[in-house]
């Protein structure tokens, strides 16, 4: 990082260099704003602007004065902020419902803002951002336009406080998008522009709400509007849209030529205080970049950014050190080699000593709005993703969201399920750009620069903080068979991510600087995924596509064999090693000191490191249905990021509830790995098997372990011998650090596999087990009846036909059994839809459950499977199903 030297001779002493706490959700802490402002004083940076919407009294209820309590808080933080230097900045937005000609307005917010000067505050902010544009009749009286309503007010509280050194103001049209009819010919920014008092900055976000690139020539043509230099509010970083994203990556799209066209910029980041390590050193490093040799015409330096990080890259990879290379210039931003300083500076981080207590909890917004869909082409790998908002929408101002009160379960689902795509190409040919960024002009067009999110629920339920994404697994039983084994209890404990059990000083525990590129490259930026994470999808992309390649034989290719074939498992063996890197920084990540960091960052990485896993079991199945590359699948229905762009390569778009999952509250380090079925596998399923029925009956049958003794293989062959010889491609096993814990079994055609049991499976059994049938058959009393029981059971295996009711609609069979000691709740659902997928790969539309007891019902439900009832006239015959 260079010096400040440096940075004044090239900037305005005054020039705004700092971070703004917009969001909406939970708040940093006292602690974390005081270690902000201690960063900011190190990093040379200058300024701090309050405006959190937890503070109703910023916004909401601005009228009202703070408390005793709340006064003692802010009066705390600005005297902080002033011991490193760092300027306060106070924002009020009394825009929702001010009566701008009222004297008695006046008056109330001058009040208010003679309070916080007696805390200390020295600057301020007025926000009159998403309002609707109308006045009261009074005001249409007293003033000829919006503009100059709000004009009028500004000045007279600017001059109120005796033309303070940083005074900035918010217009309602902050962006280009917003400008009426754009910005050279808005009738409201020329009347800011002409009537404002010079001293008084201009807030504004770029072209849009998220702008994906600001250049110098936009910047040019809003500076003669406005006759002065821009503040840019900067929400690049900004999350709080969308509880599945998070934004590591380095500050970006902005080329350095802005520096001397900007009175400042401040980044309004990720909910998540610690995860915005990244976002704000990137940005304290490009606010130093040289400008002295730029062309002041030139629109972006974009390409030479690029061009420069390409550059830097292969470089790394060849082993050479970026800081050495001369023929990068010492004062040019690269964001790339950006990112690098600041990993190498935040790794320290995750060592310092912090605790955390209570549960996980993202801090994002209790409900986020509606979303809509724009889709600008077809394909099958998509490059990014993000929640968005219709660019004509109705602002939250006029449209309030539902509260947590009157929010249903349904719409929760909804809104969980919303996301847009930019597309690439499937065979390579996208451009540079495309490739890497995702076109979305449209984010969030109808919420507030400052916080991307609105809502008026009240302070109690916003309190809450919960997750849109979650569901309710409070009472979810992970097994249809409990099993009450003597070390379940043990093994939970083992999982728990515990005070005393940090390894940090052990080198394989011991997070490390590619650790930390390979976490920012899977959270990267709103229009772009890091290399890692572009890597990721293309691999997986391409393994699906050929997977045709090895479909008759998954065993490793012969030296002899096709130089296709060995490509394929080549780039598989590579994919399985990006999986397995995920898994390490994944274990790594819970071994940190800084609980703080991972209670913020685990969410994520949890989720992210399942979706990789789950691709990385999928990638074998031999796919006979392309529909779903052809562009003819249905809306995309996930919300954001990489872990969605990864999903959406799944052929599974109506069945989006099996991604909807509730990260543990307290961080496990247990890794559970889904793979498929290898015939190895078969004496552990069997086992596990028989470990969980033997459970199930535990009191009633005492003996039943020592009674299957004779015949071990008995359970396994009634409920999965048959799948795992008949139909072994659509079985899949989990298993944790020490063996199988469960697996799920599946044929595409209910109907065929019938016939081949009956055919073959049967006769099998017959000759296994013949004495149990001939017990069966002649009532013999030397048999236990436990084991009479499963014989009848056995014999009387696919014996009466399927209906065709259930098969019109529900062609496909499954089972599947899971352990009670795996506390993870999202595996049930990733085990299922590694068969899902599989079967729906194979042309299938829907699965049924054959035979389901009392003991299952509950479990199948869970996992979206409703019982079919009128689709036979057995009685004792129950079948659940799903379509897909």
């Amino acid at each position: 990082m260079q010096s400040e030297d440096t940075t004044d001779a090239q900037k305005d002493d005054s020039f705004i260099c700092g971070v703004v706490e917009g969001f909406y959700g939970r708040p940093w802490t006292l602690d974390q704003r005081k270690d902000l402002f201690i960063k900011l004083q190190e990093w040379g940076m200058n300024s701090y602007l309050y405006a959190p919407k937890d503070d109703y009294k910023h916004r909401a209820y601005w009228r009202e004065l703070y408390s005793v309590e709340e006064a003692e808080h802010l009066t705390t933080l600005i005297s902080a902020s002033k011991e490193c230097n760092i300027t306060f900045i106070y924002a009020l937005s009394p825009g929702l419902d001010i009566t701008y000609s009222s004297p008695k307005e006046m008056v109330i917010l001058k009040r208010k803002l003679d309070q916080v000067a007696q805390f200390g505050c020295t600057a301020f902010a007025l926000l009159f951002d998403d309002i609707e544009a109308e006045m009261t009749e009074s005001d249409k009286e007293a003033f000829q336009s919006f503009a100059q309503a709000q004009v009028s007010v500004t000045n007279e509280i600017y001059e109120y406080l005796n033309q303070p050194k940083e005074f900035l103001f918010c217009p309602t049209q902050y962006c280009a998008s917003r400008a009426v009819p754009d910005v050279p010919n808005s009738e409201y920014l020329n009347t800011v522009g002409s009537k404002l008092a010079p001293g008084i900055d201009v807030m504004w976000t770029g072209p849009k709400v998220i702008s994906r690139l600001i250049t110098p020539a936009s910047i040019d043509e809003l500076a003669e509007v406005l006759r002065r230099k821009p503040v840019i509010w900067d929400n690049l970083h900004a999350n709080d849209y969308d509880q599945k994203r998070l934004f590591l990556g380095p500050y970006s799209g902005r080329p350095s030529a802005l520096l001397t066209k900007l009175k400042g910029v401040l980044t309004n980041p990720n909910c998540e205080y610690g995860a915005n390590f990244v976002a704000i050193h990137t940005v304290a490093q490009w606010s130093k970049c040289s400008i002295e040799n730029l062309d002041e015409n030139q629109s972006n330096d974009a390409v030479s950014a690029v061009s420069a990080d390409i550059k830097l890259e292969q470089e790394s990879r060849s082993g050479r050190s970026d800081d050495e290379d001369p023929s990068l210039p010492m004062l040019t931003y690269h964001p790339r080699l950006a990112l690098k300083k600041s990993l190498q500076l935040w790794l320290p981080e995750f060592k310092r000593t912090k605790s955390m207590w209570g549960p996980i909890s993202k801090p994002h917004v209790n409900n986020v709005p509606p979303v809509t869909f724009s889709s600008s082409g077809q394909s099958a790998v998509p490059c990014s993703s993000t929640s968005s908002l219709e660019e004509g929408g109705t602002s939250p101002g006029s449209a309030p969201m539902p509260t947590a009160e009157h929010s249903s379960s349904e719409d929760t689902n909804e809104l969980a399920s919303d996301a847009t795509l930019t597309p690439c190409l499937v065979d390579g040919t996208e451009s540079a750009e495309s490739a890497s960024m995702v076109s979305l002009d449209r984010v969030a067009e109808c919420l507030e620069p400052m916080e991307t999110v609105e809502s008026t629920s009240s302070a109690s339920s916003q309190a809450k903080n919960l997750d849109v994404e979650d569901v309710d697994d409070n009472d979810i039983k992970e097994s249809p068979l409990k099993e009450e084994m003597p070390g379940a209890a043990d093994h939970e404990e083992g999982d728990i991510v515990m005070e005393s059990e940090r390894k940090e000083e052990e080198e394989d525990y011991q997070l490390g600087v590619d650790d930390l590129c390979l976490l920012c490259d899977l959270f990267y930026l709103p229009f772009e995924h890091g290399p890692q994470g572009m890597q990721l999808l293309q691999e997986f992309n391409w393994l699906k596509f050929n997977a045709h390649l090895v479909a008759s034989n998954l065993s490793k290719p012969t030296a002899a064999g096709p130089p296709e074939v060995k490509e394929w498992h080549h780039r598989a063996e590579k994919f399985d090693a990006m999986s397995r890197s995920l898994n390490k920084l994944f274990t790594r990540l819970t071994y940190i000191n800084n609980r703080e960091l991972l209670y913020e960052l685990y969410p994520y990485v949890w989720d992210m490191r399942g979706v990789v896993a789950l691709l990385n079991s999928y990638r074998v199945i031999k796919d006979r249905n392309k529909g779903f590359l052809s562009g003819e699948q249905e809306p995309w229905v996930f919300r954001g990021g990489l872990a969605a762009d990864l999903q959406r390569l799944l052929p599974l778009e109506s069945v989006n509830d099996l991604f909807l999952y509730k990260s543990p509250e307290t961080p496990t380090r247990q890794v559970y790995t889904i793979r498929p079925y290898l015939a190895s596998d078969e004496r552990s399923v069997y086992e596990l098997c028989r470990r969980l029925y033997t459970a199930r009956f535990g009191a009633t049958y005492c003996d039943m372990e020592k009674t299957l003794h004779s015949y071990p293989d008995l359970l396994g062959d009634i409920n999965f011998g048959a799948f795992l010889t008949l139909s072994p491609e659509f079985c899949f096993v989990v298993e944790d650090d020490h063996s199988v814990v469960g697996f799920v079994a599946a044929a595409a055609n209910a109907k065929e596999l019938q016939r081949q049991v009956r055919v073959a499976w049967i006769p099998e059994m017959q000759t296994k087990y013949r004495e149990l049938f001939q017990s069966n058959s002649t009532g013999e009393d030397n048999i236990p009846s436990p084991l009479k029981d499963l014989a009848a059971k056995l014999q009387k295996l696919h014996t009466e036909d399927l209906p065709d009711a259930l098969l019109t609609y529900h062609p496909s069979q499954l089972k599947m059994w899971l352990s009670d000691a795996v506390i993870d709740h999202s595996v049930s659902k990733r085990l299922l839809t590694c068969a899902v997928a599989a079967l729906r790969a194979h042309g299938s539309s829907g699965c049924h459950v054959y035979d389901v007891d009392v003991f299952s019902m509950e479990f199948y439900s869970r996992l979206g499977f409703v019982e079919l009832k009128n689709v036979t006239h057995v009685q004792d015959v129950m079948y659940f199903g799903r379509i897909f």
